[in-house]
Protein backbone atom coordinates (compact mmCIF):
# COMPACT_ATOMS: atom_id res chain seq x y z
CA UNK A 1 0.00 0.00 0.00
CA UNK A 2 1.44 3.75 -0.90
CA UNK A 3 1.99 5.53 2.35
CA UNK A 4 -0.81 8.23 2.39
CA UNK A 5 -2.12 10.42 4.70
CA UNK A 6 -5.87 11.55 4.75
CA UNK A 7 -7.34 14.85 5.90
CA UNK A 8 -10.81 15.76 6.87
CA UNK A 9 -11.96 18.11 8.82
CA UNK A 10 -15.33 18.39 10.56
CA UNK A 11 -17.53 20.08 12.41
CA UNK A 12 -21.24 17.96 13.46
CA UNK A 13 -20.42 15.11 11.49
CA UNK A 14 -20.83 12.00 13.66
CA UNK A 15 -23.53 10.82 11.13
CA UNK A 16 -20.74 11.10 8.73
CA UNK A 17 -17.60 10.32 10.17
CA UNK A 18 -17.47 6.91 10.16
CA UNK A 19 -18.25 5.85 6.49
CA UNK A 20 -16.16 8.43 5.65
CA UNK A 21 -13.19 6.86 7.66
CA UNK A 22 -13.64 3.96 6.98
CA UNK A 23 -13.51 4.61 2.81
CA UNK A 24 -10.50 6.63 3.50
CA UNK A 25 -8.62 2.96 5.19
CA UNK A 26 -8.96 1.27 2.33
CA UNK A 27 -5.85 3.75 0.38
CA UNK A 28 -4.51 5.56 4.04
CA UNK A 29 -2.43 4.30 6.55
CA UNK A 30 -2.80 7.25 8.53
CA UNK A 31 -5.62 9.57 9.09
CA UNK A 32 -5.84 12.70 10.87
CA UNK A 33 -8.92 14.73 11.45
CA UNK A 34 -9.35 18.23 12.05
CA UNK A 35 -12.25 19.10 13.93
CA UNK A 36 -13.78 22.71 14.32
CA UNK A 37 -15.25 22.01 18.24
CA UNK A 38 -18.12 20.05 17.31
CA UNK A 39 -20.64 19.35 19.70
CA UNK A 40 -21.95 16.10 18.90
CA UNK A 41 -19.48 13.06 19.29
CA UNK A 42 -17.36 13.13 16.09
CA UNK A 43 -14.26 13.23 17.88
CA UNK A 44 -14.40 10.24 19.71
CA UNK A 45 -16.42 8.70 17.01
CA UNK A 46 -13.19 9.06 14.72
CA UNK A 47 -11.02 8.07 17.33
CA UNK A 48 -12.38 4.65 17.87
CA UNK A 49 -11.73 4.34 14.70
CA UNK A 50 -8.01 5.10 14.99
CA UNK A 51 -7.63 9.02 13.75
CA UNK A 52 -5.53 11.48 14.86
CA UNK A 53 -7.93 14.04 15.95
CA UNK A 54 -6.61 17.56 16.74
CA UNK A 55 -9.19 20.79 17.49
CA UNK A 56 -9.01 24.25 15.61
CA UNK A 57 -11.49 26.58 15.38
CA UNK A 58 -12.88 27.41 11.85
CA UNK A 59 -10.35 29.68 10.12
CA UNK A 60 -12.14 29.05 6.65
CA UNK A 61 -11.84 26.78 3.86
CA UNK A 62 -8.42 26.54 2.45
CA UNK A 63 -6.87 27.34 5.74
CA UNK A 64 -8.92 24.42 7.70
CA UNK A 65 -8.10 21.69 5.24
CA UNK A 66 -3.81 22.91 5.27
CA UNK A 67 -4.12 22.66 9.00
CA UNK A 68 -3.24 18.76 8.85
CA UNK A 69 -0.53 19.18 7.05
CA UNK A 70 1.60 20.53 9.83
CA UNK A 71 0.66 16.43 11.13
CA UNK A 72 0.46 14.16 8.41
CA UNK A 73 3.92 12.12 8.78
CA UNK A 74 3.20 10.91 5.16
CA UNK A 75 4.43 12.99 2.07
CA UNK A 76 1.18 12.22 0.39
CA UNK A 77 -2.60 13.69 1.34
CA UNK A 78 -5.98 12.65 0.42
CA UNK A 79 -8.14 15.43 1.40
CA UNK A 80 -11.88 13.97 1.72
CA UNK A 81 -14.75 15.95 3.25
CA UNK A 82 -16.85 14.31 6.10
CA UNK A 83 -19.76 13.80 3.48
CA UNK A 84 -17.50 12.12 0.92
CA UNK A 85 -16.62 8.47 0.61
CA UNK A 86 -13.99 6.68 -1.71
CA UNK A 87 -15.58 3.94 -4.02
CA UNK A 88 -13.96 0.85 -4.63
CA UNK A 89 -13.06 1.62 -8.09
CA UNK A 90 -11.06 4.91 -7.43
CA UNK A 91 -9.34 2.71 -3.94
CA UNK A 92 -8.04 0.22 -6.39
CA UNK A 93 -6.92 3.03 -8.82
CA UNK A 94 -4.99 4.48 -6.36
CA UNK A 95 -3.33 1.21 -4.86
CA UNK A 96 -2.13 0.61 -8.38
CA UNK A 97 -0.24 3.91 -8.69
CA UNK A 98 3.29 3.76 -8.02
CA UNK A 99 3.82 7.36 -6.22
CA UNK A 100 7.39 7.00 -4.89
CA UNK A 101 8.74 7.17 -8.49
CA UNK A 102 5.52 9.51 -10.29
CA UNK A 103 6.45 12.02 -12.20
CA UNK A 104 3.23 13.64 -10.80
CA UNK A 105 2.96 15.92 -7.86
CA UNK A 106 -0.85 15.57 -7.68
CA UNK A 107 -4.02 13.65 -8.80
CA UNK A 108 -7.56 15.21 -9.36
CA UNK A 109 -10.70 12.64 -9.06
CA UNK A 110 -14.09 12.93 -10.52
CA UNK A 111 -16.61 13.54 -8.14
CA UNK A 112 -20.34 12.23 -8.02
CA UNK A 113 -22.75 14.48 -6.55
CA UNK A 114 -25.91 13.55 -4.89
CA UNK A 115 -29.35 15.06 -4.04
CA UNK A 116 -30.00 12.07 -1.81
CA UNK A 117 -29.40 8.70 -3.50
CA UNK A 118 -29.88 10.92 -6.99
CA UNK A 119 -26.72 10.86 -8.64
CA UNK A 120 -27.12 14.81 -10.59
CA UNK A 121 -24.87 15.28 -13.70
CA UNK A 122 -26.27 18.64 -15.01
CA UNK A 123 -25.06 22.04 -13.99
CA UNK A 124 -21.22 21.35 -14.00
CA UNK A 125 -21.69 18.67 -10.82
CA UNK A 126 -19.98 15.82 -13.20
CA UNK A 127 -17.79 14.82 -13.50
CA UNK A 128 -15.97 18.10 -11.07
CA UNK A 129 -12.64 16.81 -11.53
CA UNK A 130 -10.84 18.01 -8.51
CA UNK A 131 -7.14 17.47 -6.87
CA UNK A 132 -7.47 15.79 -4.05
CA UNK A 133 -4.33 13.79 -3.97
CA UNK A 134 -1.34 15.51 -3.87
CA UNK A 135 2.50 15.71 -2.73
CA UNK A 136 2.18 17.94 0.77
CA UNK A 137 5.78 19.14 0.01
CA UNK A 138 5.00 20.01 -3.95
CA UNK A 139 1.42 22.10 -3.30
CA UNK A 140 -1.53 22.73 -0.85
CA UNK A 141 -4.55 24.11 -0.41
CA UNK A 142 -5.13 27.63 -1.49
CA UNK A 143 -5.09 29.77 1.98
CA UNK A 144 -8.27 31.46 1.39
CA UNK A 145 -11.92 31.36 3.18
CA UNK A 146 -14.11 29.71 0.45
CA UNK A 147 -13.91 28.15 -2.97
CA UNK A 148 -10.35 26.60 -1.86
CA UNK A 149 -8.52 24.41 -4.40
CA UNK A 150 -5.21 22.63 -4.71
CA UNK A 151 -3.75 23.91 -7.90
CA UNK A 152 -0.61 22.52 -9.53
CA UNK A 153 0.59 22.31 -13.52
CA UNK A 154 1.80 18.88 -13.21
CA UNK A 155 -1.21 17.02 -12.37
CA UNK A 156 -2.95 13.61 -13.33
CA UNK A 157 -6.51 12.86 -13.88
CA UNK A 158 -7.50 9.74 -12.66
CA UNK A 159 -10.56 7.87 -14.07
CA UNK A 160 -12.79 6.61 -10.94
CA UNK A 161 -14.29 8.84 -8.43
CA UNK A 162 -15.58 10.34 -5.27
CA UNK A 163 -18.97 9.95 -3.79
CA UNK A 164 -20.38 13.37 -2.80
CA UNK A 165 -23.83 13.14 -0.98
CA UNK A 166 -23.79 16.74 -0.70
CA UNK A 167 -28.14 17.40 0.33
CA UNK A 168 -30.19 14.59 2.01
CA UNK A 169 -33.08 16.26 0.44
CA UNK A 170 -34.45 19.29 -2.15
CA UNK A 171 -35.27 21.11 0.32
CA UNK A 172 -31.61 21.59 1.93
CA UNK A 173 -30.65 22.82 -1.59
CA UNK A 174 -32.94 25.81 -0.26
CA UNK A 175 -32.03 25.88 3.32
CA UNK A 176 -28.45 25.26 3.54
CA UNK A 177 -27.51 28.12 0.96
CA UNK A 178 -29.98 30.55 3.23
CA UNK A 179 -28.19 29.62 6.20
CA UNK A 180 -24.50 29.49 5.59
CA UNK A 181 -23.38 29.61 1.72
CA UNK A 182 -24.72 33.46 0.54
CA UNK A 183 -24.29 34.68 4.59
CA UNK A 184 -20.56 33.62 4.00
CA UNK A 185 -20.24 34.67 0.41
CA UNK A 186 -21.60 38.14 1.28
CA UNK A 187 -19.18 38.37 4.25
CA UNK A 188 -15.99 37.53 1.84
CA UNK A 189 -17.41 40.24 -0.86
CA UNK A 190 -17.86 43.02 1.64
CA UNK A 191 -14.35 42.30 3.69
CA UNK A 192 -12.89 42.25 0.31
CA UNK A 193 -14.20 45.60 -0.90
CA UNK A 194 -16.81 44.60 -3.31
CA UNK A 195 -19.98 46.59 -3.86
CA UNK A 196 -23.91 45.97 -4.43
CA UNK A 197 -26.01 48.23 -6.29
CA UNK A 198 -30.20 47.65 -6.39
CA UNK A 199 -29.74 45.72 -9.10
CA UNK A 200 -27.22 43.34 -8.18
CA UNK A 201 -29.22 40.79 -6.27
CA UNK A 202 -31.63 40.48 -9.40
CA UNK A 203 -28.65 40.57 -12.22
CA UNK A 204 -27.22 38.13 -10.19
CA UNK A 205 -29.31 35.78 -9.54
CA UNK A 206 -30.67 35.85 -12.72
CA UNK A 207 -27.79 35.16 -14.55
CA UNK A 208 -26.54 32.40 -12.39
CA UNK A 209 -30.19 30.96 -13.11
CA UNK A 210 -29.76 31.54 -17.21
CA UNK A 211 -26.25 29.85 -16.70
CA UNK A 212 -27.18 26.76 -15.11
CA UNK A 213 -30.50 25.86 -16.98
CA UNK A 214 -29.62 26.66 -20.16
CA UNK A 215 -25.52 26.61 -20.42
CA UNK A 216 -24.70 24.18 -17.82
CA UNK A 217 -27.68 21.74 -18.97
CA UNK A 218 -29.67 21.89 -16.17
CA UNK A 219 -32.80 21.87 -18.85
CA UNK A 220 -32.09 18.11 -19.07
CA UNK A 221 -31.72 17.20 -15.63
CA UNK A 222 -35.84 17.03 -15.26
CA UNK A 223 -37.30 18.46 -12.02
CA UNK A 224 -33.40 18.38 -10.34
CA UNK A 225 -32.02 20.58 -12.97
CA UNK A 226 -34.92 22.89 -12.51
CA UNK A 227 -35.07 22.62 -9.08
CA UNK A 228 -30.82 22.58 -8.72
CA UNK A 229 -30.64 26.08 -11.17
CA UNK A 230 -33.63 27.63 -8.88
CA UNK A 231 -31.33 27.34 -5.97
CA UNK A 232 -28.06 28.74 -7.35
CA UNK A 233 -29.88 31.30 -8.71
CA UNK A 234 -31.52 31.89 -5.49
CA UNK A 235 -28.22 31.44 -3.55
CA UNK A 236 -26.53 33.73 -5.57
CA UNK A 237 -29.61 36.65 -5.39
CA UNK A 238 -29.53 36.11 -1.68
CA UNK A 239 -25.41 36.78 -1.14
CA UNK A 240 -25.84 40.37 -3.03
CA UNK A 241 -28.80 40.96 -1.49
CA UNK A 242 -26.99 40.36 1.58
CA UNK A 243 -23.97 42.71 0.94
CA UNK A 244 -26.14 45.09 -0.39
CA UNK A 245 -27.74 45.44 2.74
CA UNK A 246 -24.80 45.59 4.73
CA UNK A 247 -24.01 49.02 2.55
CA UNK A 248 -27.41 50.12 3.68
CA UNK A 249 -28.58 48.98 7.17
CA UNK A 250 -25.60 50.59 10.01
CA UNK A 251 -27.57 47.75 12.57
CA UNK A 252 -27.32 44.71 10.52
CA UNK A 253 -23.95 45.51 9.64
CA UNK A 254 -22.98 46.31 13.14
CA UNK A 255 -24.63 42.87 14.29
CA UNK A 256 -22.63 40.47 11.95
CA UNK A 257 -19.55 38.97 13.02
CA UNK A 258 -16.87 39.40 10.02
CA UNK A 259 -14.45 37.46 11.91
CA UNK A 260 -15.70 34.50 11.71
CA UNK A 261 -17.34 33.48 7.94
CA UNK A 262 -18.36 30.46 9.01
Amino acid sequence: MNHITGIITTLNEAHNIEACIKSLQSICNEIIVVDSNSSDNTVALAKALGAKTYLQSYLGDGIQKNVGLAYASNLWIFSLDADERITPELAEEIQTLDLDNTPFEAFAVKRKNYIGSRWIKTCRWYPDYLIRLYRKDKTKFTEVKQHACVPSKNMKKLQSAIDHYRYNNIGELFSKPARNYSSRGAKILYLNGKRANAFSPFLHGSAAFLTNYLIRGGILGGMDGLTLSLAIAINSYLKYAKLLEFQRDPKVLSSENFESVW
